[in-house]
């Protein structure tokens, strides 16, 4: 996993990357965990030494942790289970999808493709990320002048967006990777949006983190998919990878993540096995991404607890766990695994040079919409489910 991206940012930097009870449902988190941390040393062919972990037995569980999400659903809309359990329900088939997803891409073998399989080249990448950053710029302004004049902050936020995915050609090469600019930019974005949602849903956020219910479901969901963020992108891993040192390291480095380069801890348990990069720009985009998933889960499940009609937030969670799982290019390898599992290379081949590459502006994208996805569904689905004669204390419903 590290020295999959490492191999990719080879250009561009020295990248590496490398309870389930009615009141306590982290621990049930943390005990998968732990099972999986014991999992048997995998050989470069995807099984275990005694081979009885393959790559099959991650899409096995992967196909029940959504059996059981989705029955969770199906039960609670026909009422033949209470909210509260419905969200211990999808909570489990949360957590089982993610260790499934996590071992898939851990034991599938590594796609590599070649330049003469690029859609087109990489002299496109310049104008691309021009076009692309000055149209989300244009658009944010023109949407906010007409759709919102009294919140300029959208404005500010779809702004910002667009200077992330114009940043590269802004500030070209080596100087781009330590300039104020894209130091701004990272910063800025976790301020962007937690502005927006203290002024435009904060109220009610307060009011829906109050039920114990909710916030425990949003922490679990938050936690599990920074979980999974970070060992699909390959900065945390319990699996042996080739390229890795074979003796313990622990080392800080600079590295390129998110525009600019930070300093990153590595520490390296060969014999554990663990691995783990840890930087200041990673704890910001995986924070920030898992924090508003969390929030959007919080939120679904208070409108649960209260047997409030969900409207458009109901709909979303499901997006929501797609979209998250795809929320960083780096996360591109998984896509490409399944790509190659269900069209084959020739599919997968455009899909990885367009969104994965890490040279590819489009590969900015995954984040940036998913920023604005979340902040977005979280301020309608609030403003959606305000009513005037209706308090926000917290009632149980159940």
């Amino acid at each position: 996993m590290a020295s999959k991206e490492g191999r990719q940012r080879g250009e561009n930097g020295s990248k590496r990357v490398p309870w389930f009870n009615s009141s306590r449902p982290l621990p049930f988190f943390l005990f998968f965990t732990l099972v999986l941390a014991q999992i048997p040393p995998v050989s470069a062919h995807g099984a275990t030494a005694t081979g009885m972990i393959t790559q099959s037995h991650g899409i096995l569980l992967g196909f029940i942790g959504v059996s059981v999400l989705g029955g969770a659903v199906i039960l609670k809309r026909t009422n033949r289970i209470s909210p509260t359990v419905a969200l211990y329900g999808v909570f489990a088939g949360i957590v089982v999808t993610a260790l499934g997803a996590i071992l898939f891409e851990g034991l599938a073998s590594d796609p590599t493709y070649s330049a003469r399989s690029m859609p087109f080249p990489r002299s496109w990448y310049d104008p691309l990320a021009v076009s692309t950053g000055l149209l989300i710029a244009i658009s944010s302004f023109l949407i906010g002048w007409l759709r919102w004049p009294t919140r300029p902050r959208y404005t500010f936020l779809g702004i910002l967006m667009g200077a992330w995915i114009a940043y590269p050609v802004l500030i070209p090469g080596i100087s781009g990777n330590s300039h104020p600019l894209g130091y701004a930019i990272v910063l800025g974005t976790p301020l962007a949006v937690g502005y927006i949602l203290w002024k435009d849903a904060g109220t009610v956020l307060r009011a829906v983190l109050r039920d114990p219910v909710a916030r425990r479901f949003g922490i679990g969901v938050g936690i599990v998919l920074a979980f999974f963020f970070l060992t699909v992108t390959g900065y945390l891993s319990f699996l042996p990878e080739e390229g890795l040192p074979h003796e313990r390291t622990i080392i800080v480095l600079p590295v390129i993540y998110q525009l600019v380069m930070w300093p990153t801890l590595e520490i390296a348990l060969p014999h554990i096995p663990f691995f783990l990069a840890i930087s200041p720009g990673q704890i910001i985009i995986v924070g920030l991404l898992s924090t508003l998933i969390g929030l959007n889960a919080a939120l679904i499940a208070r409108q649960w607890r209260v047997e409030q009609r969900a409207g458009m937030t109901e709909g979303t969670v499901g997006s929501a766990a797609i979209v998250g799982s795809c929320t960083c290019g780096c996360c591109g390898p998984l896509v490409a695994k399944i790509a190659v599992l269900a069209a084959g290379p020739s599919i997968a081949a455009p899909l990885y040079w367009v969104f994965v590459d890490t040279a590819s502006p489009l590969s900015a994208l995954f984040i940036i919409g998913s920023i604005i996805l979340f902040t977005g569904s979280l301020v309608y689905s609030v403003e959606a489910a305000r009513q005037p004669d209706r308090p926000t204390s917290i009632i149980p419903a159940d």
